[in-house]
């Protein structure tokens, strides 16, 4: 014999179900959902936290140790006059690395291990998930830039006897190198959400990073000249030291110039990440 069965209560309007009321409240999705969601991944994976950790060490370690030797050999007259805050140059030109690595395994991961399917699902707005990735990524790599170069830069200028840097060059030896690194580590994101795959990407960067001032340094030819000078001037390592007023020419950029040269850059590559991750399939 069987049971009647009890009819079901018309649904409510806008509810997805008849006769269901959800005790989780129902509201729409914006950015600030993916950042979250993004915020919580960055700082649950272990890997961040060891790329993290080995840039900080690098950049702490490295110009902590410069600046013990520096101080304990040279005079102010032996640096030439120059401010105390160029010794942090060494550091942060290995920890870019780290940052690139980071910045590349934030997008490029999640399609090598299929997580990027459960992302997209969550959130099918393919844009606003790159946009809270490239939010969360630039915050946390500029602030872990700023307070590594900000406790070696004021330890060196401790520790070594040369002329008081200026404000100028203050802020340029922190906020400014932090920015450009934070951008650069953009770049990369940009360029793993791209290529999609992890070793690729970084290969590209760290090729981008490199291989300028390697090519450049051999063109022996006059005929090259030009292409030398030009490929000197704008590498990645030399817009790095203008920040410290240590370029590696008269000519080129110079003061903020490589930031802005890098924004551009980073911008019109997510521009192409964008368009790119509208039109593909996940």
């Amino acid at each position: 014999m069987s049971t009647p069965q009890t009819p079901m209560s018309p649904a409510a309007p806008g509810m997805p179900y008849p006769g269901y009321t959800s005790p989780i409240p129902v509201v729409r999705t914006h950015l600030g959902h993916a950042i979250a969601s993004e915020w919580t991944k960055m700082r649950s994976v272990r890997s961040t936290m060891w790329t993290l950790g080995v840039f900080v060490a690098l950049v702490v370690g490295i110009g902590l140790l410069t600046g013990t030797v520096v101080g304990g050999n040279a005079t102010e007259e032996d640096l030439g006059g120059e401010s105390a805050l160029a010794l942090g140059f060494f550091g942060l030109l290995l920890g870019t690395m780290c940052v690139i690595t980071l910045g590349v395994l934030t997008t490029a991961s999640e399609y090598g291990t299929g997580m990027i399917r459960t992302t997209m699902t969550a959130c099918p707005s393919r844009g606003r998930v790159l946009t809270a990735k490239a939010i969360v990524f630039f915050a946390v790599a500029f602030t872990v830039t700023l307070v590594s170069s900000a406790l070696v830069a004021v330890a060196q200028v401790g520790m070594v006897d040369a002329r008081d840097p200026s404000g100028g060059e203050w802020l340029k030896a922190t906020v400014g190198i932090s920015l450009y690194i934070a951008l650069l580590g953009l770049l990369s994101l940009v360029i793993g959400s791209i290529i999609r795959h992890s070793a690729g990407a970084i290969t590209i960067m760290i090729g981008a990073v490199l291989a300028p001032l390697v090519i450049a340094l051999f063109m022996f030819s006059s005929s090259l000249e030009d292409v030398r000078t030009f490929l000197l001037e704008y590498s990645i390592p030399n817009q790095l030291g203008v920040f410290y007023a240590n370029s590696l020419s008269d000519s080129g950029p110079s003061g903020w110039d490589p930031l802005w040269i890098m924004l551009g850059i980073t911008a019109v590559a997510f521009a192409g990440a964008y368009a790119l991750l509208e039109r593909r399939d996940v």
